[in-house]
């Protein structure tokens, strides 16, 4: 039976303890081997000199007691001369700064599984400089399926279209799971008169929405999404400022762009939703309703997200639940039928899983090597 493969986790919000808890359990505890936790500002090395187990319970205040400062070339030191090197390193952060280091972390032959979009989202000259760095130009692999769709297997169904030959022509989808929820529950098929603001409220409430909806609202985090999809698809548009070079509708309704704070924006949020009406009645004439949706028009050179309607007898308008994704390939193959993937894009325990998932790949890639 092969060694277990070293793994660092450096992140423990929600998505990080979940990750934590699948590789503490069945079957990824015989596959890899926890030689380090950390989060912002604290390290703990594996396993405990006192031979207690770690547990998705007992972690946090054995890392507050016996952790030292957080030093993240420390830690890819020890991936990368690690007696089982190489290992793998876990950013399950939301910073820009250890994406940063992902060309330093793969030059050093440590792999790289994550969640984080920032790396692959953000500027071509860093997206350049990982690739550059990864497989199939070193041996180091980098993978980030969780970065779009959390679980779903979104980015390995689009690699594998293309890594076949098929040819991408447009895909398109509901890339949020806060939006999502937001207008499945605003704009239904069967109607409705519930305000938006209610339905915002309703979403920070049940945890769907970042703490400032405007976050979600932006419509930052779906260009964030599209980029990642765009960058691997050959001919599709440049980006050079990654998900700011995207065109992106903010649904901070123009009445509200002043708002100093979430707490004014949260007081005034019903000041919109006359705006908000005005589009789902429109809609509705049309017998349409309306999504917010990311757009990879790779046969129209376009890239967008944006508010868009669809017939009532759309999947968009009727496959949805709560807070899903759900995104269509429309491929040379797939045509005129779209290929879709469709499931729960948010949520601790699938993104981990998407992670989790990412790791299984690299471990097979390694124990493949070694036999």
């Amino acid at each position: 039976m092969s060694r277990p493969v070293p793994v660092a986790l450096l992140g423990l919000g929600g998505v990080g303890r979940a990750i934590l808890s699948q590789l503490l359990s069945p079957p990824l505890a015989s596959r890899f081997q926890l030689v380090l936790i950390a989060n912002s500002r604290q390290s703990l090395s594996l396993p405990l000199p006192n031979s207690v187990p770690l547990t998705p319970s007992n972690y946090l205040p054995i890392l507050e007691q016996h952790g030292a400062p957080l030093d993240v070339p420390s830690i890819v030191s020890v991936l990368s001369t690690h007696p089982d090197a190489p290992g793998i390193f876990i950013d399950s952060t939301g910073a820009d700064t250890i994406p940063a280091m992902y060309p330093q972390i793969l030059s050093m032959g440590v792999h790289i599984v994550t969640p984080n979009k920032k790396g692959f989202s953000g500027s071509s000259e860093l997206y350049e400089a990982i690739n550059a760095s990864a497989y199939p130009n070193t041996t180091a692999v980098v993978l980030g399926e969780s970065t779009v769709g959390a679980g779903l297997p979104i980015l390995s169904t689009l690699k594998d279209l293309v890594a076949t030959g098929d040819e991408i022509q447009r895909i398109e989808g509901v890339f949020s799971g806060t939006l999502s929820y937001i207008f499945n529950e605003f704009s239904k098929v069967e109607g409705g008169d519930v305000k938006f603001s209610d339905v915002v409220k309703v979403a920070k409430d049940k945890g769907y929405t970042e703490p400032d909806p405007r976050d979600d609202l932006s419509g930052t985090d779906v260009a964030r999404k599209l980029t990642i999809l765009s960058r691997l698809i050959p001919s599709t548009p440049l980006l050079p400022e990654g998900y700011a070079s995207i065109p992106t509708q903010s649904l901070v309704p123009p009445v509200l762009a002043d708002a100093q704070s979430k707490e004014e924006y949260l007081d005034r949020l019903t000041q919109g939703d006359q705006y908000f009406d005005d589009l789902r009645s429109e809609a509705r004439k049309e017998g349409m309703v309306v999504r917010y949706v990311g757009v990879v028009d790779v046969e129209g050179g376009k890239v967008e997200a944006k508010l868009a309607k669809y017939p009532f007898d759309h999947p968009f308008a009727t496959a949805l639940k709560g807070s899903d994704n759900i995104i269509s390939f429309h491929t040379k193959r797939y045509s005129p039928r779209p290929l879709i993937i469709q499931g729960a894009g948010a949520g601790a325990d699938v993104t981990a899983m998407g992670c989790t998932s990412d790791l299984i790949k690299i471990h097979e890639r390694l124990t493949t090597r070694r036999a």
